[in-house]
């Protein structure tokens, strides 16, 4: 089954609304979509409701698992653990910050302060992690992303060699924008052994990590 938990839609950067993202994923046989949008502190609550309620709406017609998610998103990473904190009492089931990417200017330490915090689930392209940063997320159980995105993907296989090095877990992300970065299964395991990653990485970052996050959100 495919699964994806980080996508985008036009309450951010995307250019689907929600339920038009929620149907062209059920359409492309996905199980599951996680909708988390860009966010900090002004748009968080009202990012999540809408996400939540159209997932509400459509989910179960259309035949696959919503669930409302964000991706804190170039906040000061001292604000990370108060922002994550709050999304969660918002009902996101799925919290996201945007890593370190190296074709983005986000903010240093946003990776050590993400690997850190309890209410995150998946630290999204981290770009040039440090052993610290994948020590600690293999302590914290903070999932390391191998993205599908252009640009992010760049440092998919120095994510993998450090996450390998240090026991941490990697989970396979779209980061889609629109119906192209939809990707089918073919090409979701054609960017994950372009990245290097070993067997036993390949098979937690498409199949142990997606069932690890739906168990934690209450999916079978």
């Amino acid at each position: 089954m495919l699964h994806n938990f980080h996508c985008h839609t036009t309450l951010s950067d995307g250019v689907l609304s929600p339920m038009e993202l929620i149907r062209r994923f059920a359409h492309a046989g996905y199980r599951t979509v996680a909708i988390t949008d860009h966010a900090a502190a002004g748009s968080l609550e009202r990012m999540i409701a809408e996400a939540a309620e159209d997932g509400e709406v459509g989910g179960a017609p259309f035949g696959i698992d919503v669930i409302p998610g964000v991706e804190l998103t170039h906040a000061p990473p001292s604000a990370i653990p108060t922002l994550a904190r709050r999304a969660r009492e918002a009902g996101a089931q799925i919290v996201i910050v945007h890593g370190e990417t190296v074709v983005e200017p986000t903010p240093e330490g946003t990776n050590l302060a993400a690997v850190s915090c309890p209410d995150v689930d998946i630290l999204a392209h981290p770009g040039l992690i440090t052993p610290e940063v994948a020590r600690v997320a293999a302590e914290s159980g903070v999932l390391l992303e191998i993205t599908a995105r252009k640009g992010h993907s760049l440092t998919n296989g120095h994510v993998a060699k450090l996450a390998e090095a240090a026991g941490a877990k990697l989970v396979f992300g779209l980061d889609a924008h629109g119906p192209g970065d939809i990707l089918s299964e073919a090409m979701r395991d054609a960017v994950l052994r372009g990245a290097a990653l070993t067997d036993e990485q390949l098979r937690m970052a498409a199949f142990d990590a997606p069932a690890m996050l739906r168990k934690r959100v209450g999916l079978s």
